[in-house]
């Protein structure tokens, strides 16, 4: 059972610290979630502060644990996730926490990855207060807001799908003639090449690579490559991605999936949702689709989208492809349903980020 839900306003502000350290392990940190860990001294002091920075590298707990040394007994930590509880690159750090004598810790989130579970149950028994903040979503809903992409992953078993688009107002993907390049600004294209950067997969179709040619690299402003490169991936039903295209150009990991590999859809398309079971069976956890308006469809439909980017440019063409196409809703009532959850600026366009609504 959880204690009673007794946080004071140093703990409080603490977690909104944490929330913010983890958000800067983002993309970087996968196949792992990202966390933020503050700890406190006995008079709500913050004695040290970490976060999970890089696979493999030491848990944000650890990381606040060294900067506060000796400080940390008698101390409160502060983490978004619950501490972990196995052995895996690193040590678990329920064990640490007892160690260094922290006395009491205030989890955001449990844990929903069984090997690591259990860490409050652990804490609890050597005599560790434990407050969970599960009874609080309002609490807890920055911590689970910046871990989205890990959460939601491993309850589903399947990369985070965050679905990309840059249109008109009016809805437009391209001009009646195909032209589409730039519809968006410059600034939202430095924002695109920021989104590659924190995922670990880019999806598209066939029909985009034969169409735009993409590179599908996170490159900076002067179109040279820029850090980790994501796998990018090629639905390709029969095979059609020519020698020369650029996403077979070595610059990153590429994978064309083909229906013979994966299997076909009904109406002979690469059945997606084996493609997505594949990439989480070898360790990708989120996955950008920049692909046409038949596969984002056909994506949407499929309720493999967790997340909808939009750039939205002030043009209106009146005329030409709309982001979504060949879709199953015939009716309103059968329509899909978003929630705006973030509304940014960029240039003369505006961003948009929907989640899906909670049932």
């Amino acid at each position: 059972m959880s204690s009673p839900l007794t946080v004071n306003p140093a703990e409080i502000a603490a977690l909104e610290l944490a929330v913010r350290l983890a958000g800067a392990g983002a993309g970087r940190v996968l196949p792992n979630p990202v966390v933020g860990c503050v700890l406190l001294a006995p008079d709500g002091t913050v004695v040290g502060q970490g976060h999970h920075r890089l696979a493999g590298g030491p848990h944000a707990e650890i990381e606040a644990l060294t900067e506060a040394g000796r400080r940390a007994a008698g101390a409160t930590a502060v983490v978004t996730l619950e501490p972990c509880n196995h052995t895996g690159r690193t040590p678990p750090c329920t064990a640490a926490l007892i160690e260094a004598g922290v006395r009491r810790v205030v989890v955001a989130v449990r844990d929903p990855w069984p090997p690591a579970a259990g860490g409050i149950e652990v804490l609890r028994r050597a005599g560790v207060e434990v407050v969970e903040l599960t009874g609080s979503p309002d609490l807890a809903r920055g911590a689970w807001e910046v871990n989205r992409v890990w959460l939601t992953s491993t309850r589903l078993q399947r990369p985070f799908l965050t679905w990309k688009a840059g249109m008109t107002i009016d809805g437009r993907v391209a001009a009646p003639d195909g032209t589409s390049r730039w519809i968006t600004s410059a600034e939202s294209r430095a924002d695109v090449h920021a989104l590659r950067g924190r995922v670990d997969t880019v999806l598209v179709g066939v029909g985009t690579v034969m169409a735009d040619d993409p590179q599908l690299t996170v490159r900076d402003a002067e179109g040279s490559a820029a850090g980790r490169q994501p796998l990018r991936v090629v639905l390709d039903s029969s095979g059609r991605t020519p020698k020369a295209a650029r996403v077979r150009d070595g610059q990153a990991q590429t994978i064309i999936a083909t229906a013979a590999e994966f299997g076909a859809t009904a109406v002979g398309r690469v059945d997606l949702s084996r493609v997505m079971a594949e990439l989480y069976r070898i360790g990708r956890r989120h996955v950008l689709l920049e692909g046409g308006p038949t596969l984002s469809g056909a994506a949407v439909d499929a309720r493999l989208v967790d997340e909808i980017v939009v750039y939205l440019a002030p043009l209106t063409f009146g005329a030409g492809p709309s982001a979504l196409a060949g879709g199953a809703v015939g009716t309103l009532a059968d329509a899909h349903r978003w929630q705006l959850r973030d509304l940014a600026r960029f240039g003369p366009d505006i961003r948009l980020r929907y989640g899906v609504l909670p049932e």
